[in-house]
């Protein structure tokens, strides 16, 4: 249990650049290397008698690759994933908005 904060950052290290670009793949001459919003997190504690425990999480969102043709190199965008957090993201800015300008018309 002494070392449980050491294990999870030997855990963590290997989640950084990996989690979020894939490995390179080829299909039919061209290139590309998938891209993902990751995040991660992790906590541990432990009382007097020595009783504790401690747990983690992540969570990764998809948002296209590297396509490389030729000499052509761009980023194409996954567009699922952008509107699966677009629309709730706009949803709750647009809410709070409302709510911000009723009360500044009170």
């Amino acid at each position: 249990m002494s070392h449980l904060a050491l294990d999870l950052g030997k855990q963590a290290s290997t989640l950084g650049v990996k989690a979020a670009y894939g490995e390179q793949l080829e299909l039919d001459g061209v290139r590309m290397v998938p891209v993902a919003l990751t995040w991660t997190g992790f906590g541990g504690g432990a009382d007097d008698e020595g009783n504790g425990g401690g747990g983690g999480g992540g969570y990764a969102v998809p948002l296209g690759a590297y396509i490389r043709r030729g000499d052509d190199l761009r980023f194409e965008p996954n567009v699922v994933s952008f509107l699966a957090v677009a629309i709730p993201f706009v949803w709750v800015a647009g809410h709070a908005l409302s709510r911000v300008i009723r009360a500044f018309k009170k």
